[in-house]
Formats: C-alpha cells, sequence, structure tokens
C-alpha cells in the first residue's frame, strides 16, 4: 500500500537490516552569525541528539537567526540544504549566516559529492535505506532548491571543503554577487613577472647584462623609412566652447542617497548590512543605492565597504 510522509519517514519504521552505515549523531552543529561582516561572529550550537529531532533543531535555529538578521529564504528551502547533512554522516555540520541572512552557507567534512552537477539533476540521489528512514531520498534536494533560488534572482552553489566535504552556499543574489558578498573574491590573473638573467662579466671586466628575452614577433627587422620634413601649415586659431567639468554637474541624490552620505558623516564606511539594521529595506536595494553613488564619484569602495570621497564630504 502506498504511503506518504513530510518532511520525515512515519513514525514507528524499524532499522533495516544490512551493511547501510547507520546514521547517528555525534558532531555538535555549530552555527555562525555575523552581525557584523568587520567583526567576529557569534556562534549558536546544537547539541547531538536523535537524527530526527537534530535536523529540525537545526532547521528551526537557522531559520530564526537568519530572519532576524532581515534574511528572506524560506524554512522550506533551508530544511532541504540541513537534511543533506545526513549524507555526511553529520560530520562537522557548520553553517554560516552572511550578508543579513540572505546568504548562507552550509559545510561538512564528510565524504563529498564528486559529480556536482549529477547531484543537482532530479532523480539522483545516494541516500541509503537507513538514510531513508528520515529524508526522502528522491533526489529532489537540491535540484529544487537550485530551481527556487534561480526563480528569485538568486544562487546555489556547491564546492569542496578545504579538508575534504561539501560546501553549499545558496544566496538572495546571483552567484558572483554572492560570493563577494560572503568574503569570496574571484581571483585576478597576475601578469606575469619578467625573468632576468645574472650579469655575466665582460673581457674588460665590466659587468653585461643580458636582454630580457622578446617573442619572435618583436625581433623581426625594423623596416627603415627616409624622414621627409612636412612643410609647416599655421591652422587657423578656433575659439572652443567652454563645457563645465564633469565634477560640477549636479548630483543625483535621493532620499536613501541622502541617509547613505549622512551615515558615512559620523562613520568611516558602510555596507549594506549596516544600512539595513539602520533604516531598514533590503541589501540588494542599498547595494544599488551605493553603485548609485559610486558612479557619480561621491563614495568610493574600499574592500567590501565604501568610503567618502572628497567629493562626497563637500555634500555634508
Amino acid at each position: 500500500m502506498a504511503r506518504d510522509f513530510y518532511p520525515f519517514v512515519e513514525e514507528g519504521i524499524t532499522a533495516p537490516k544490512g551493511d547501510d552505515p547507520v546514521c547517528e549523531v555525534h558532531h555538535p552543529a555549530r552555527i555562525a552569525v555575523y552581525d557584523d561582516a568587520s567583526a567576529a561572529p557569534r556562534v549558536v550550537v546544537v547539541e547531538p541528539c536523535d537524527v530526527r529531532e537534530y535536523l529540525e533543531q537545526i532547521t528551526a535555529t537557522v531559520n530564526r537567526l537568519s530572519h532576524e538578521q532581515g534574511g528572506s529564504i524560506p524554512f522550506m528551502v533551508i530544511r532541504e540544504i540541513v537534511e543533506n547533512f545526513i549524507h555526511a554522516y553529520f560530520q562537522a555540520p557548520t553553517i554560516t549566516i552572511l550578508d543579513g541572512g540572505n546568504t548562507i552557507r552550509f559545510s561538512d567534512q564528510g565524504p563529498g559529492i564528486k559529480s556536482k552537477s549529477l547531484a543537482l539533476e532530479y532523480g539522483t540521489s545516494s541516500a541509503t535505506e537507513e538514510m531513508k528512514r528520515y529524508i526522502r531520498g528522491v533526489g529532489s534536494g537540491l535540484p529544487y532548491v537550485q530551481q527556487y533560488m534561480s526563480d528569485k534572482g538568486g544562487s546555489l552553489e556547491i564546492e569542496d571543503n578545504i579538508a575534504g566535504g561539501t560546501v553549499v552556499t545558496i544566496s538572495t543574489h546571483p552567484k558572483e554577487e554572492a560570493r563577494a558578498l560572503s568574503g569570496v573574491e574571484a581571483e585576478v590573473p597576475q601578469e606575469p613577472q619578467p625573468t632576468w638573467l645574472p650579469p655575466q662579466q665582460t673581457p674588460m671586466g665590466m659587468p653585461a647584462y643580458p636582454q630580457q628575452s622578446m617573442p619572435a614577433w618583436q625581433g623581426a627587422p625594423y623596416p627603415q623609412v627616409p624622414y621627409q620634413q612636412a612643410p609647416y601649415q599655421q591652422a587657423p586659431y578656433q575659439q572652443m566652447p567652454y563645457q563645465q567639468p564633469a565634477y560640477q554637474q549636479p548630483f543625483t541624490v535621493d532620499e536613501r542617497g541622502r541617509q547613505v552620505i549622512a551615515y558615512l558623516s559620523t562613520h568611516e564606511s558602510v555596507g549594506p548590512s549596516e544600512l539595513t539594521r539602520s533604516y531598514g529595506a533590503s541589501g540588494p536595494t542599498w547595494s544599488r543605492v551605493l553603485s548609485n553613488l559610486s558612479a557619480q564619484g561621491l563614495i568610493m569602495k574600499v574592500g567590501q565597504k565604501y568610503q567618502l570621497t572628497g567629493i562626497g564630504r563637500s555634500l555634508i
């Protein structure tokens, strides 16, 4: 007879017999909440307990803490990612809440995910029979979360953890913006540095510095063109119309822009999360306001924060 369950398997089902690893909780879950990106986080710990209660406590705690920060990621999405800790056999589960609750990272030190693209396809699952006592195990969790976040203009990203395991990041922002807001900057390729050979001694005893190696096309002979002096002709004088310098043009500063400048008049720097706590509105809204002020030269970005420029200070 068919039966339904959600979010967990019905009560009273006995453990299966076989070689499947037993799902038991031995590690506490640690939840790091970054109230201020420039300060150390506060840490909330969920102690080990029964698997079912453990998953429920983590989901409820992360949902509460992220929404207290002003986040909008729903409970159902958070639960789908939390349930995936069972695939890591609950090895060092860690959750990080960033960007005013709108970016959440879930990491573990389990066996990891070898095929990350396959994990995002509906119907692919590595759940054992033991795991299916607590989760649905039909390969719908990560694909559902990815589809939901994409539909809302956000993102889901799966990466390898440092010492083994997996890191799953969900955010209401697109992937590149989410990486910047969580402190993960894209690598910038460095220009190759010239390699100089050590000086050699000439017969006169003076050091001879060899030339730096050049591409083949730079060593080709340069054609010699005879020099011809053109007759001098004085162009008639034309008076150019006066143009007002760009910085004297009127600035476009709305009410939120004035709030940013007012905040920076008493603070060294500011980001979307501080503005959300001080004046309300969402992180993406303040990101757009900061980008507009930066484009006008009133503020400039230093690291992950914004500071007033000289022109911006003149408006205070």
